[in-house]
């Protein structure tokens, strides 16, 4: 699960990346502050199985019945304008970007920096121009793509070397199309019949931008939040696309205090509470006094809200407990709960038994859901929150 983190200089892009995988990374007030692609990985939170079955376990990964489950995170470099004609870092972008599963955009939604990423008064830059500006480096990504061998691929199809789907389909191998997804596209098109050569402009650009959502969804970080007068603005965008408001600056402050032992935060709370056993500073307390404020304006500071959406309110993705022993809820050393797994919403035991090792899934032959005590079979579809062994005929490895 790889997730990719772009925006424009200055939003918060790095210090969203900082906060959401306690990376320290170079955070500076000037454009291409990231060359490089950061990666570091970062975690989504659900409830853990140990609530359902009552129990106590000594799991990292489970702070008070919260359970977290690692993903990457790529910080990816040099978002400007014309990135698709290679302009700035565009073609290292887009490769970067190539990579992820979905996209997070991190928008200065305070309107305090301009379309370059240059300082302004707050309220002065209208970030909607930020938000389509993305859209449309992709899209036109996704056009030329299509347009590059547009020809080449009409006579192919007119000659019937090959079918419409299956050469668009090899068009976009590279950022992992499936055949059904421009099957689907085509159709709700209209352009399934439609001859490449009576394509027009509009019909590409269409299919491009359809594509473009599909394979690459995109959630809005709706950084600086806590700046706006209202939020008026993210409620006008949210009625057409997945926006949270966050506040990075604020998540990461209180990322280092708790790592300094002043307070106790789990990531996704609305609260913290401050450790009575340390000494704090006037400043220190003035600064988490400024914290406490931003969370009653945005109830958390939206990371860990985001980072949430983006897997299971856009991909879709469930959780599942693998286990060895159904009644003990573990593995063979003992450790309860000791895994978790995103899986998409229609995953079955057979699949949750390819992610666990492939000797496994080869040699299935059938399942137990530790919940209801039931033998399962290969095409029994999962839920969120189940926890299942497998039973299998070869060994791991």
């Amino acid at each position: 699960m790889q997730i990719g983190l772009l925006g424009k200089a200055n939003v918060g892009k790095s210090t969203f990346f900082s906060a959401a995988t306690e990376t320290p990374v170079q955070i500076g007030d000037f454009p291409f502050t990231t060359i490089q692609p950061n990666v570091g990985i970062a975690y989504v939170s659900t409830t853990c199985a140990c609530k359902h079955f009552k129990i106590n376990h000594n799991n990292p990964l489970c702070v008070s019945g919260i359970r977290f489950i690692p993903i990457k995170l790529i910080d990816v470099a040099g978002l400007v304008p014309g990135a698709h004609e290679g302009k700035g870092l565009g073609n290292q972008f887009l490769d970067d970007a190539r990579q992820a599963d979905m996209l997070i955009h991190v928008v200065d939604i305070s309107g305090s920096t301009d379309l370059q990423g240059q300082h302004v008064n707050v309220g002065s830059h209208d970030p909607r121009e930020d938000i389509k500006f993305v859209e449309e480096e992709f899209d036109y990504w996704f056009k030329q793509i299509l347009e590059r061998e547009w020809q080449k691929l009409s006579k192919e199809i007119e000659k019937k070397s090959t079918k419409l789907a299956d050469g668009i389909t090899d068009r976009f191998s590279g950022l992992g199309v499936k055949v059904h997804e421009v099957h689907e596209i085509l159709q709700s098109l209209g352009l399934l019949t439609k001859k490449p050569t009576e394509w027009n402009d509009s019909d590409i650009t269409k299919f491009a931008q359809t594509l473009r959502k599909k394979i690459k969804p995109m959630l809005i970080a709706a950084n600086k939040a806590d700046l706006c007068k209202d939020l008026e603005i993210t409620n006008e965008i949210h009625r057409n696309r997945e926006i949270v408001n966050c506040s990075a600056e604020t998540e990461l402050l209180l990322k280092k205090a708790a790592k300094a032992n002043l307070i106790d935060y789990i990531p996704g709370n609305e609260k913290f509470v401050i450790n009575k056993n340390v000494d704090i500073s006037s400043q220190q307390k003035d600064a988490l006094n400024l914290v406490e404020n931003v969370l009653s304006k945005l109830n958390s500071t939206g990371i860990q809200t985001a980072l949430n959406s983006a897997v299971f309110r856009v991909l879709k993705l469930i959780v599942v407990f693998p286990v060895e022993d159904e009644t003990k809820l573990s593995n063979k050393e003992g450790e309860v709960l000791p895994d978790a797994k995103l899986l998409s919403e229609n995953a079955t035991a057979k699949n949750l038994a390819e992610t666990i090792h492939q000797d496994i899934a080869k040699g299935f032959l059938f399942a137990i859901d530790a919940k209801t005590k039931q033998r399962i079979g290969a095409d029994h579809q999962l839920k969120n929150g189940d926890v299942i062994k497998i039973v299998s005929s070869l060994s791991r490895g």
